[in-house]
């Protein structure tokens, strides 16, 4: 690298300056006590891992425009006694991403193979972190990555393990996340996967852009007000009284996938102007839900990757659907998320999709 290409050559003492991993632990409020990291990318994309709720991604920024929503908890410790009915909605912080599983996705349900609360446990259980890699600009390594292992286990029962690392690079406003789905255990374990997107604003306003591909149909029990062909349901809405509470709308997509088999979503909003880019792999997760709550002060749009629809795990089982992870056998996941904010990226981009 020429000098020209790294400014910062010899002017720093530490990486800290550029970008880099720093942990912490919350000490006021509902989150007191919980352990986080942040991760600050050094191109304004800076964003917040808990460790202690699955290394899911709470607050993320871009410059000054937050990109996620947030819940009015926001982040909390693990609360295992929610994984009954809903009271998953007690700890749901929001945040840029949520995971849903690794056995379960979707509402509360009990049949003769057990009762699961609403998206299952994994979200409210704390990493074991293994590694931690800062960069090292100095060297020319400009990679970073924190790695956590996840455990959805019971005695004498089902044994899951979640191995995910979040992982970017110094100057890129982007963040990837490779997990590893493991049975540690000694007998057949069935397979849900979903990863909650939650897009906020200023990213998601009124007249924003949704961007995805695909065959799309309403999520059973729908009202249809908004996902129906005579309603522009890839735009962003002002906040809607139909919406308080409970109230929502959702489409289970088909999502197209380019040559090499990733699929791409996002947002685009012209006015800021900022896209956010979304990508994963259909071999791994083949299907996308939309889910659009536009309640006046809980205003979330959110791109839902999963290896079903948020259905839940009888339906998939009925329908035939449902993966099963033998003893030591594994499934892996890979998504990519970037940040555009050049009008030059965000035609690429637009193009691209």
């Amino acid at each position: 690298m020429t000098s020209s290409s790294q400014p910062w050559l010899h002017k720093i003492s530490n990486h800290l300056q550029l970008g880099g991993i720093e942990t912490a632990v919350l000490d006021n409020g509902p989150g007191r006590g919980a352990r986080i990291a942040w991760i600050n990318t050094g191109t304004g994309l800076r964003y917040k891992v808990v460790l202690d709720r699955a290394m899911d991604i709470a607050d993320a920024f871009y410059q000054q425009h937050s990109l996620a929503w947030l819940s009015h908890g926001g982040v909390t410790p693990p609360q295992r006694l929610t994984d009954k009915g809903l009271d998953w909605l007690q700890t749901f912080g929001g945040g840029l991403m949520t995971t849903c599983g690794l056995m379960h996705v979707g509402g509360p349900e009990t049949d003769e193979y057990g009762e699961r609360g609403l998206h299952g446990p994994i979200s409210n259980t704390p990493a074991e972190i293994i590694s931690i890699i800062q960069p090292d600009p100095v060297a020319g390594n400009f990679d970073m990555s924190i790695t956590g292992i996840v455990p959805q286990v019971q005695a004498l029962g089902k044994q899951l393990w979640l191995k995910r690392t979040i992982s970017g690079t110094l100057g890129v406003a982007g963040i990837r996340i490779q997990d590893e789905v493991i049975n540690r255990g000694n007998t057949t374990a069935p397979h849900m996967l979903l990863y909650h997107f939650n897009f906020g604003w200023p990213l998601i306003d009124e007249g924003a852009d949704i961007l995805w591909k695909g065959s799309w149909t309403s999520r059973a029990g729908n009202p249809d007000h908004i996902f129906n062909n005579t309603h522009n349901y890839k735009k962003g809405m002002a906040p809607l009284d139909s919406h308080a509470g409970g109230g929502e709308e959702a489409a289970i997509i088909d999502p197209e996938a380019d040559a090499q088999g990733w699929c791409n979503c996002g947002v685009h909003n012209a006015r800021l102007p900022l896209a956010v880019s979304l990508r994963f792999k259909k071999a791994q997760l083949p299907v996308l839900t939309n889910w659009q709550h536009w309640g006046k002060g809980e205003y979330v749009m959110g791109l839902e990757p999963g290896t079903h629809p948020p259905t839940g795990q009888a339906k998939a089982r009925r329908e035939g659907t449902l993966l099963f992870l033998e003893p030591g056998e594994s499934r892996r996941y890979e998504l990519e998320l970037e940040v555009w904010h050049t009008e030059a990226t965000i035609k690429q981009f637009l193009t691209d999709l």
